[in-house]
């Protein structure tokens, strides 16, 4: 019989008991889940239930030093998936993260840093990059075959939620207990997507309105705007308040436009002739590029968080590629820290981010945070992470 990957998830809240549903399935055929950790009981009787004896813990800690798995899959609030992939890597363990990969680069730095020292696996569970339409965008605009990016706008705001859904827990929209609101929690996966496919801007300017359409104190609407090395723009525009809510992308280039809407489906406008020849050489003033519209076949494989999972396995038993390396955690999280900082201070953000200023500014929102005063009043508990 072959080996399986012996699996451990923290944190069985929807993310978690969705993995282990998964496994359940028969999806996860080189997993194995051992063992599971939550502080909450009642989140463990889940576990059970969907993996009949399953070994289970009421922390990390313990289930890290059961000597039960050989990875771990953290599906914890945010701030923690640093801290607890630390102590698993520390112990020996492959971590397996889901988004985001922490709240701040400098706390996810450490979780890097730790992983280069280590000959285990460190990933992120960007389940996105499976999409077989982002995947071929991707394709189409790092083959540099249609020239460079001159400009890309998404528009992602089909985030709707209402104020009862920010009313389900204590800890959710919360500095001290989320670390931030659309871009923390609903586009981990479309900022990370955006620099996978385009690369890293240099510059950020961003107003980040908190709690405009909530009543929750932190970012509801959001509106990015970047610039590239290479002189191009972009825009990233997103939202929690909208309905009906938009999920389109475009992607100029010199010699093609790229537009997908709603995840479904790729066209590509592609010109005889690049954009930067016509404009130069053209003697007419209102001349038009020639060119065709053509809808982009893809290879329509969409296995999202089991390929990731599979991935993962495939790639600690038998040397094969991961979906997503932890590493690349940081970039995605680089944007929306650096987003952040731009609105507090309002001015424009020139990459590398300063890690030391964004950590004191959201130190201060933390403190006033509505989280943290419940969380003082039941005894002192550091949520900040590893700083």
């Amino acid at each position: 019989m072959d080996r399986k990957l012996k699996l451990g998830v923290i944190g069985i809240g929807n993310m978690g008991s969705s993995h282990l549903r998964s496994a359940s399935e028969g999806v996860l055929p080189e997993i194995e889940m051992t063992c599971a950790a939550d502080i909450d009981s009642s989140k463990l009787e889940v576990a059970k239930k969907l993996i009949p004896g399953i070994a289970c813990f009421n922390s990390a800690t313990e289930m890290i030093n059961s000597g039960l798995c050989e990875a771990v899959l953290i599906a914890t609030p945010h701030y923690f998936h640093p801290t607890i992939g630390i102590e698993a890597m520390k112990a020996g363990l492959h971590v397996m993260s889901e988004k985001p990969a922490g709240v701040y680069t400098k706390q996810v730095r450490e979780m890097i840093e730790v992983a280069s020292h280590s000959d285990k696996t460190y990933a992120i569970m960007f389940n996105q990059r499976t999409n077989c339409v982002y995947r071929k965008v991707r394709e189409l605009v790092q083959s540099g075959q249609y020239g460079p990016i001159k400009r890309v706008s998404w528009i992602i705001t089909d985030w709707f939620r209402t104020q009862a859904y920010y009313n389900s827990g204590g800890w959710r929209a919360t500095w001290a207990g989320e670390g931030g609101g659309v871009m923390l929690n609903q586009c981990p996966h479309q900022l990370d997507l955006w620099q996978w496919i385009c690369g890293m801007p240099s510059k950020v300017r961003a107003v980040c309105h908190e709690g405009k359409w909530h009543d929750i104190e932190v970012e509801d609407d959001v509106s990015i705007y970047v610039e590239y090395p290479n002189g191009a723009t972009g825009t990233f525009i997103t939202s929690t308040g909208d309905w009906p809510g938009t999920n389109r992308l475009e992607i100029t280039l010199d010699q093609a436009k790229i537009v997908c809407d709603d995840s479904a489906k790729i066209r590509i406008f592609i010109q005889e002739e690049p954009t930067s020849k016509v404009l130069v050489e053209s003697k007419e003033g209102f001349a038009k590029g020639k060119g065709h519209w053509e809808d982009v076949p893809t290879d329509g494989k969409n296995e999202q968080h089991v390929g990731v999972l599979n991935a993962f396995a495939a790639h600690i038993l038998h040397g094969e590629p991961l979906v997503a390396e932890g590493k690349e955690g940081i970039n995605g999280l680089t944007i929306s820290n650096a987003a952040f900082l731009s609105s507090w201070l309002d001015k424009e953000i020139v990459l590398p981010l300063d890690e030391d200023l964004f950590y004191e500014k959201l130190q201060e929102k933390i403190k006033n945070s509505t989280y943290k005063k419940v969380v003082d009043a039941k005894g002192p508990v550091d949520l900040s992470g590893t700083y």
